[in-house]
């Protein structure tokens, strides 16, 4: 029989995790973050994380998790959610994933297997050299010309991820990693589901996130970075490719000014959200819901979450 497992997804600054904990306190739930972020200490502000007192009481699984020096990846959180499930199950808690990272919720949801192809260190570096002296735009196009579904998928600025792709298809003699991630998607679900999307009208989601972007600077998001610089950590640490993070180390390091940087996080973030939708559009069995105005988002889930498992 399998596990129960609900998911609140959809892009940034569309509210889940408020609705996360509202809906854990009406059905008895723990939340499992499944945010890329969010599991780093220290990167707070930049990483919009949810504080103690907007958890509300209700236990929360991988946030504050691993330092910024630590690397998080996909892997690490299918098995880490993996382990949290069970935990909550214990407990006798119903699980609730919430997060904007599609493809770790995919991981999850389906078990994926991340089986590794040959490393090819040899070909890592050489790529990341490229990369150095041609642009992450210039690695990203070695891409898109041979597998466009995997450079539609990743942001050129995810260097790690598009060399993987590239290392994938030249280890496995010119297989595509989209094609292996879409078989990956046809794989039965390894728990009982229920997944809802939250969305709302593009106008009033991209305000949001321009206000979401001006309250972290408000709230210290350069002053976090200079720390985080003072720590040691750089561009070369997965940590510090998050949004906000290396728009600001840029700025400090003098490629353009931390209002222009202000300005980039805004685009990027509304860029983000759009390939978030992308990617939810094309997962199976989801609930959308609206939340563009004053929908309450938590009555709808509570009601098809009574129906599916109560």
């Amino acid at each position: 029989m399998l596990q129960p497992l609900i998911i609140i997804a959809g892009p940034t600054a569309t509210g889940k995790s408020s609705a996360a904990v509202s809906l854990a306190q009406k059905i008895n739930g723990s939340v499992i973050s499944a945010d890329s972020m969010q599991v780093y200490r220290g990167m707070d502000i930049g990483s919009a994380k949810i504080t103690e007192e907007e958890m509300h009481g209700v236990k929360h699984y991988l946030v504050d998790c691993i330092d910024p020096h630590e690397e998080w990846n996909v892997v690490r959180f299918r098995d880490e959610a993996a382990k949290a499930v069970l935990e909550i199950r214990s407990e006798g808690k119903i699980p609730i994933v919430c997060g904007g990272t599609g493809f770790y919720i995919q991981a999850l949801l389906y078990d994926i297997d991340f089986t590794e192809t040959t490393k090819d260190d040899s070909f890592r570096d050489e790529m990341l050299e490229f990369a150095r002296t041609n642009g992450n735009e210039a690695l990203h196009l070695k891409l898109a010309a041979i597998d466009p579904a995997a450079a539609d998928a990743i942001h050129p600025n995810n260097v790690k991820r598009v060399i993987r792709a590239l290392e994938f298809a030249k280890t496995t003699g010119g297989s595509m990693i989209s094609s292996h991630n879409a078989e990956q998607r046809e794989r039965p679900a390894a728990y009982d589901s229920v997944y809802f999307v939250l969305n709302m009208d593009r106008n009033e989601l991209y305000e949001r996130i321009n206000s979401r972007v001006d309250k972290m600077f408000e709230e210290g998001l350069v002053e976090e970075v200079i720390t985080l610089k003072g720590e040691g950590l750089t561009d070369n640490d997965v940590s510090m490719q998050g949004l906000g993070y290396k728009e600001i180390l840029r700025a400090l390091d003098g490629e353009y000014t931390i209002e222009e940087a202000r300005e980039k996080i805004k685009e990027e973030t509304r860029h983000f959200a759009k390939r978030q939708l992308t990617w939810f559009k094309r997962e199976k069995n989801i609930t959308w819901i609206d939340v563009s105005g004053d929908v309450d988002p938590v009555g709808i889930m509570t009601s098809v979450v009574s129906q599916h498992f109560i």
